[in-house]
């Protein structure tokens, strides 16, 4: 799962961080790599309503598929490289 994040007040922006990285790993401050469970993604996404105000934040999720080395193979950078996986599956 990739997960980016557009945060207009800095301190929702913080926290939304500190707890999306609990789940993955950061690509960039605001985006996201995740290798979920479907109970991890949907307790990340209960979280996330606890924390964002959805008036006017954003928060998209992007479902990169079951093969996470194919995900990562799709994905393309610029620059830096992405970061190795240290395992696949996060445990919270």
């Amino acid at each position: 799962m990739g997960a980016s994040v557009y945060r207009d007040e800095p301190k929702r922006l913080r926290r939304t961080h500190k707890l999306i990285k609990a789940y993955g790993e950061a690509w960039q401050y605001s985006v996201f790599y995740c290798t979920l469970k479907a109970i991890d993604r949907v307790r990340l996404e209960n979280a996330l309503g606890e924390v964002v105000n959805l008036k006017v934040d954003q928060v998209l999720i992007v479902d990169l598929g079951s093969n996470e080395d194919a995900a990562r193979e799709a994905a393309t950078t610029l620059g830096p490289g992405l970061p190795d996986s240290e395992s696949g599956v996060v445990v919270i």
